[in-house]
C-alpha cells in the first residue's frame, strides 16, 4: 500500500471523527434547546398565574383599603363622641380598624412578593429566550458545518487531487498578470507616450512658425497643441481609471459606475451602455465597493471584447442587507454548459463573489447574448 493511500485513509478517518463529534455536539445543543423550551413553557404558565393573582390581590386590597378608611372614620367619630357610645361599640370600632389594618398590610406584602416573583420570572424568561435563540443558531451553524464536512471538503479534495491542475491554474494567473502588464505597456506606448512625443515635435514647430509666419499663426498652432495635451491627459486618466478609479474612494460606488460606464461608452466605438440604479445611493464598505466595481468592470469588458455587444445594460439595486447586480448584453453569447479552455475571467469573478459570500449565475446561449446576475449580502 502506497504512502499516499495511507495518508488518504488517515485523512478520511480524521474527517469521520470530526463529523461524528460535530454531529454529537449538535444533538446535545438541540437537547439543551428543547429542555430550555420546555422550562420556558412552564414558566410562562406560572407567570400567567402570578399575573392573575396580582390582579386579584390588587382588587381585594383596594376593597380592604376602602373598608379600612371607613373604619378609620368610624373610629374617629367614636373617639370624638366617646360618651355617646357604649363600651362594646368603642371596642368593636377599635378592633374592626385594627383587623382591617392587619389584613391590608398582609395583602400589600403579598402583592409585593407577587410583583417580585413576576419580575424574576420575566428576567428568567428573557434569559431562556436568549439561550433558545443561541441554541437554534448554533444548531443551524453546525448543520452548515456538517454539510460542508460531508460534501464540500470531499468535492474540493476530488477537484484538487490532481497537482497538475493546481499548477496550471497558478500558471494561468501569472500569464494573465503578465498579459495585463503588456496591455498596459502597449496602451501607454501607443497613447500618452506617442502624444507626448508629438507635443515635443509640435512645440519645436511652433517656435519655427512664430519666427517665419508671425504670432497669429503661432497661436493657431498653440491651440492645436493644447488640444493634443488635453487628449493625452484624457488618455492617461482613462488608463489610471482602469487601474484604480480614484472617484471610488471620494464619491462611492454609484457615481463612479456612472462615470466609468459613460467613459467606456465614449471609447467603445458605438456600443450603447445604459445604467439603472435602484434603492438608496449610500456608501458601502470599501471592500464591497471595489469588489462590486471590479465585477461590473469585468462583465462589461467581457461583453465588449469577447461578445462584440452593441448594447450593454447594467442594473444595480442596493437594499439594507443585499446588493443585486445584473449585466445583460446582446452579444454573440456562448454555450454556458460547455467548459471553455482559458475562461479564467468568469472563474475569477466567481471566486471574488464567493469571497463576499454571494451568489453568481451566468445565463447565455449562442446568438442570444449573455445575462450575469450577482447577489452579495451586506
Amino acid at each position: 500500500m502506497s504512502a499516499n493511500s495511507l495518508d488518504s485513509q488517515m485523512l478520511d478517518k480524521i474527517l469521520g471523527k470530526m463529523i461524528d463529534t460535530v454531529d454529537q455536539s449538535k444533538s446535545e445543543i438541540f437537547e439543551i434547546g428543547e429542555q430550555t423550551r420546555n422550562d420556558y413553557d412552564e414558566l410562562v404558565k406560572e407567570l400567567s398565574q402570578i399575573k392573575d393573582n396580582i390582579t386579584t390581590v390588587i382588587f381585594e386590597g383596594d376593597n380592604l383599603e376602602h373598608r379600612f378608611l371607613l373604619s378609620r372614620k368610624r373610629l374617629a367619630e367614636v373617639s370624638r363622641h366617646f360618651k355617646d357610645f357604649s363600651e362594646d361599640q368603642v371596642r368593636q370600632a377599635y378592633e374592626t380598624a385594627y383587623d382591617l389594618q392587619i389584613k391590608l398590610s398582609a395583602y400589600q406584602q403579598e402583592e409585593k412578593q407577587l410583583r417580585s416573583r413576576r419580575d424574576e420570572l420575566e428576567r428568567r424568561l428573557q434569559s431562556m429566550l436568549d439561550t433558545i435563540e443561541r441554541a437554534e443558531n448554533l444548531v443551524t451553524q453546525i448543520s452548515v458545518v456538517l454539510t460542508y464536512l460531508n460534501s464540500d471538503i470531499k468535492q474540493m479534495g476530488a477537484a484538487l487531487q490532481n497537482a497538475e491542475q493546481k499548477q496550471e491554474f497558478g500558471i494561468k494567473i501569472i500569464e494573465a498578470q503578465e498579459e495585463e502588464r503588456k496591455r498596459l505597456s502597449r496602451e501607454i506606448h501607443d497613447g500618452p507616450a506617442q502624444m507626448m512625443a508629438n507635443v515635443l515635435m509640435r512645440s519645436d514647430l511652433i517656435e519655427k512658425v512664430y519666427k517665419s509666419q508671425g504670432a497669429d499663426q503661432a497661436i493657431v498652432e498653440i491651440q492645436q497643441l493644447k488640444s493634443m495635451v488635453r487628449s493625452a491627459l484624457s488618455e492617461v486618466r482613462r488608463i489610471i481609471y482602469d487601474l484604480r478609479p480614484m472617484a471610488l474612494d471620494d464619491l462611492g460606488l454609484i457615481p463612479t459606475l456612472r462615470k466609468y460606464l459613460s467613459s467606456i461608452e465614449e471609447y467603445s466605438n458605438g456600443t450603447k451602455l445604459s445604467f439603472v440604479q435602484i434603492g438608496e445611493e449610500s456608501r458601502l464598505n470599501p471592500k464591497y465597493e471595489i469588489s462590486i466595481f471590479r465585477l461590473i468592470q469585468e462583465s462589461v469588458q467581457n461583453a465588449l471584447k469577447h461578445a462584440n455587444a452593441t448594447e450593454i445594460n447594467v442594473k444595480v439595486e442596493i437594499r439594507s442587507n443585499l446588493i443585486s447586480i445584473v449585466v445583460k448584453d446582446d452579444g454573440k453569447g456562448f454555450d454556458s454548459a460547455e467548459k471553455k479552455q482559458g475562461s479564467f475571467g468568469l472563474i475569477g469573478m466567481k471566486e471574488r463573489v464567493d469571497l463576499l459570500a454571494g451568489e453568481m449565475a451566468v445565463h447565455s446561449t449562442p446568438g442570444s447574448g449573455t445575462l450575469i446576475m450577482i447577489q452579495v449580502p451586506l
